[in-house]
């Protein structure tokens, strides 16, 4: 349980790489009571990079804050509710170039964090990074602007839609031994289509053969947000939706 339950940040820039996965190796990934979400056949994974600014309690006002770098693997995913079907975001590793998230998170914050080194290059609309850490690296370089593709969405619209739906996301707590929920807010939502130049994951280019294709990118920048932990932890083995 965390004693500051609401944080509140500036996002300088976030992106959004998607992978299509093949299912079955998506499904053995996941922890008991989580399924992965299907689009036209695969599952939806990849990772999330963020440049946070002015990262603070929700009761503290600017201009007071913090600054990190961050990196999620996570993969889309459903679970039954006591209302229906509810969606959100597995994530399997968050990574943060700071040291609250990494000593606080999951206690103080919302969110287990670990140690990465992280390098940024932005050049107008063009965004290169790499991110080095204990048995997990990742290399990107995208730029906004010019022609978008998707195997999984036919707009950006609806690339945009199947984002915002992931506001939840579940992770293994500190101890490993359960899932717990952290919800992603922002106070307004826009996604700008990217291009993809180079991609490296070593946690993707660990499955299988094949098992995961680079789908697309998209971008968001400038905006604030809400990370708030709402609760609701859950045995590993066990979870049910309450």
């Amino acid at each position: 349980m965390t004693f500051i339950s609401h944080v509140r940040a500036q996002l300088r820039r976030r992106l959004l790489i998607s992978y299509r996965v093949d299912p079955e190796v998506a499904a053995s990934l996941l922890p008991a009571g989580f399924r992965p979400r299907i689009v036209d056949g695969s599952a939806v994974a990849g990772v999330c990079v963020l440049g946070l600014e002015s990262i603070r309690p929700s009761w503290s006002n600017p201009p007071w804050g913090l600054r990190s770098e961050n990196a999620a693997h996570r993969i889309a995913v459903e679970w039954d509710g006591p209302d229906g079907v509810e969606q959100g975001v597995f994530i399997f590793e968050r990574h943060s170039s700071a040291w609250h998230p990494v000593l606080f998170g999951g206690r103080l914050f919302p969110g287990v964090h670990r140690r990465a080194r992280f390098r940024i290059e932005e050049s107008g609309d063009r965004y290169a990074l790499t991110m080095e850490a204990a048995g997990d690296s990742l290399a990107a370089d995208v730029e906004v602007g010019g022609e978008w593709s998707s195997a999984l969405f036919a707009s950006i619209d609806e690339a945009s839609d199947f984002y915002r739906s992931g506001r939840v996301g579940w992770s293994l707590t500190r101890d490993r031994r359960a899932v717990e929920p952290v919800a992603l807010a922002a106070d307004s939502w826009k996604v700008e289509g990217a291009r993809l130049h180079h991609l490296r994951s070593s946690f993707f280019e660990a499955l299988p053969a094949g098992a995961a294709v680079f789908d697309s990118v998209v971008v968001m920048r400038d905006l604030p947000l809400t990370l708030s932990d709402i609760g609701g932890r859950r045995e590993k083995n066990t979870f049910v939706s309450a």
